[in-house]
C-alpha cells in the first residue's frame, strides 16, 4: 500500500524522470557557455568597437552588450547607437 501511493505521487515512468534529468543537464550546459568573465567581455566590446568604427562613428558610451539565452542556444545582443556612417565608405558603396 505504501508503494502504491509512493508511485502515485512520484511516477512510475522512468522515461519521464530520464527526460527530466537530460533538460536539466542541458540547460546547465547552456548556462555554463553563457558564462563569460567580465575580461573577456570587455574584449569583446573593444573588438566591436573597434570593427564597427571602420565604417561608423559610434555612441561607445551607450552601447550595450549581453548575452541572452533559452533552451537551446545562447545569442549575443549589441545595441550600439550609430552617431553617423562614415562618408569614405558611403561614396565607395556607390
Amino acid at each position: 500500500m505504501f508503494w502504491e501511493m509512493l508511485f502515485r505521487v512520484v511516477g512510475r515512468d522512468s522515461s519521464s524522470s530520464r527526460f527530466q534529468a537530460k533538460e536539466r543537464l542541458r540547460l546547465v550546459l547552456v548556462h555554463d557557455r553563457a558564462k563569460i568573465s567580465p575580461y573577456l567581455m570587455n574584449r569583446l566590446k573593444e573588438d566591436l568597437i573597434s570593427a564597427i568604427s571602420n565604417y561608423m562613428v559610434i555612441n561607445e558610451e551607450a552601447m550595450e552588450v549581453h548575452f541572452n539565452q533559452d533552451e537551446r542556444e545562447v545569442v549575443l545582443v549589441a545595441s550600439i547607437p550609430i552617431k553617423k556612417i562614415k562618408r569614405d565608405y558611403l561614396e565607395k558603396a556607390q
